[in-house]
């Protein structure tokens, strides 16, 4: 049982035989055929298939096995002079051999990942107008919205189920990009690919080009985005509206992520779409899942409840509110009631403390501290500073998604070491340069207010830590780990929702997960995230759980899969990197 609605695109088809063996139906043939990213195979094409499909010839006369493509292009990876350059090197080889490409960052993923996603990627988005090449993806713009139909239309794949979009108003720690933003989504679907078993010919990225608020690309006459300034208010819902609405008429099964949305309209997205058409924003849910994750697996390294956790979320944006709501119902899902999961949460933005009765921001409340709950402390400004929170709420955890680089103070982190014998600090900011604290730092500096040791996790990889003989793994709270499961299991089920308890289920698995193979291991019992050479193990074992909880949910519409074996079921709908045997068709309709 495959997921997926009959023909994929109008070049090709995905078929069994009668042995059960998948092959590709072809609808071309010649030069089209080593043109098209999804069909090429380059050297390996057997020499019956470059005989019958026209382009004998038109090669190099030896037949290559895929491995052996992939050890070559390692090679050429790892010759490239910098990280930018990598980038290059592997989005090239992405527009010209897609099965190629995914062969070769499945094998390398721990060292590719930081390439093809953060903090790499970062990079790209800002030089993206200077770096492009070639396209991918759809772009929605106030000009063309008009012709959504006929846009969705243009795009070659039949049965889109997974759509990453992006209107780059708030992209990684570096904000607005415009255009840019487009590499953030086809960054995203490569991982669901590489890192979750999606297939890439049922993926979509999605850049819905508002125009910029950035002086600098206005100003640039390179710069391949729209030069106006950025839509708000009605006019912008209106390009999201028909967006929406063109995708759902083409593509009913789809599921959008939305991706990198500012605070102002991230939560109105959310909301104004989530039940229109399964959706949801990784920035907010992700986030969130995975820092709540780890929470969870420092508290069993810890050996201490999370209920017994006071703290500290600096950063208030988009991603700060959804790690904040997320902890808060892991709380209370551990037996707090919401009063008191407030409580002992501490939710910071630029201004201080953000406090019921004070703070103006409508999509703060729920997370916002009680009045009461300060009282009796002694503040010098309206509201208590990062500090005066540290001194007077004695917090056991610190989580910074500020993209501040520097924030976490020597101070700050001395004084979070003075009251807990193993804090819990987490700098997640994106990319590396915006980090609150590098983990060197945190781990000195704790050693200076006498502990000497902390659990802590970043955004962005860093290298092990080592002091005095020891060595701390620095866990990466990467949201890869979350997303690809996540949208795998949607996709499978079909869900005509994503709800609030999938989200929170991801962040369960991936906890068990941790705690199973690693926090289990006396060598490894710092590390609160597995490595990201897991990622696709990970996706499956939080694929299987929210698609279990979305047919118990009754989220999940497709018919007949409750009684199906899960693993098999999900192993089996995993694309993987392998080149079919190709079969000539006659071209649909």
């Amino acid at each position: 049982m495959t997921y997926r609605t009959p023909t994929l695109s109008p070049f090709f088809d995905l078929k069994v035989d009668d042995n059960k063996q998948k092959y590709l139906e072809i609808y071309s043939r010649g030069i089209e055929i080593l043109r098209l990213t999804a069909l090429n195979k380059g050297t390996a094409f057997t020499e019956e298939e470059r005989i019958e499909f026209g382009f004998e010839g038109l090669l190099p006369p030896v037949v290559v096995k895929l491995k052996d493509q992939v050890n070559r292009l390692y090679v050429g990876f790892t010759s490239q002079a910098s990280d930018i350059a990598k980038y290059q090197f592997l989005r090239a080889v992405q527009e010209r051999n897609e099965v190629l490409f995914y062969a070769l960052i499945s094998k390398y993923l721990e060292e590719m990942m930081p390439i093809i996603y953060t903090p790499t990627v970062g990079k790209a988005v800002q030089q993206y107008s200077s770096l492009y090449r070639s396209p991918r993806g759809l772009t929605f713009t106030a000009n063309n919205i008009c012709r959504a139909d006929s846009i969705v239309g243009n795009y070659p794949w039949n049965d889109v189920r997974m759509i990453v979009a992006t209107d780059s108003s708030a992209i990684l720690g570096i904000g607005d990009q415009g255009h840019g933003g487009l590499a953030i989504s086809i960054g995203k679907l490569a991982l669901y690919t590489a890192g979750g078993g999606l297939s890439p010919y049922n993926t979509l990225a999605v850049n819905l080009d508002v125009g910029t608020d950035r002086q600098e690309l206005l100003e640039d006459e390179g710069y391949l985005g729209e030069h106006e300034k950025r839509l708000t208010g009605d006019a912008y819902f209106k390009i999201i509206d028909q967006f929406v609405d063109a995708v759902k008429k083409r593509w009913p099964k789809a599921i959008i992520q939305w991706e990198d949305f500012a605070k102002d309209v991230a939560f109105t997205v959310l909301e104004r779409y989530k039940d229109k058409l399964a959706s949801f924003n990784d920035d907010i849910q992700g986030t969130g899942a995975v820092v709540l994750s780890g929470l969870l697996s420092a508290c069993k390294i810890k050996g201490e409840p999370l209920v017994e956790q006071r703290i500290v979320v600096v950063g208030a944006g988009a991603g700060g509110v959804g790690v904040a709501k997320l902890i808060q119902d892991g709380l209370v899902r551990e037996g707090l009631t919401r009063e008191q999961a407030r409580k002992q949460m501490f939710i910071l933005d630029e201004f201080g403390l953000v406090i019921e009765g004070i703070c103006p921001d409508e999509y703060k409340e729920p997370i916002m501290q009680f009045p009461e709950s300060y009282e009796n402390w002694e503040v010098e400004g309206k509201v208590p500073s990062l500090m005066e929170v540290i001194n007077q709420a004695k917090p056991t955890i610190l989580l910074g998604l500020t993209g501040v680089s520097g924030l976490f103070t020597q101070n700050v982190i001395e004084e979070m070491a003075k009251n807990n014998n193993l804090p819990i600090i987490f700098p997640l900011s994106n990319p590396t340069s915006n980090v609150e604290a590098v983990p060197e730092d945190i781990y000195q500096w704790c050693a200076n207010a006498g502990t000497g040791n902390a659990i802590v996790a970043s955004g962005s990889p860093f290298a092990d830590v080592i002091m005095d003989g020891k060595c701390f793994k620095i866990g990466q709270g990467n949201n890869a780990f979350i997303f690809p499961g996540l949208g795998f299991a949607s996709v499978l089920g079909e869900c005509t929702k994503i709800t609030d308890s999938m989200i929170i289920e991801s962040a369960y698995a991936l906890a068990e997960y941790t705690e199973k193979y690693y926090i289990h291991n006396a060598k490894q019992k710092s590390q609160i995230y597995p490595p990201i050479s897991d990622l696709q193990s990970v996706s499956m074992f939080i694929t299987k759980r929210v698609l279990e909880l979305a047919i118990k949910e009754g989220t999940a519409s497709r018919q007949g899969i409750a009684s199906l074996n899960m693993e098999k079921f999900i192993e089996d709908n995993a694309w993987k990197a392998q080149y079919l045997p190709f079969k000539a068709g006659e071209k649909p309709g």
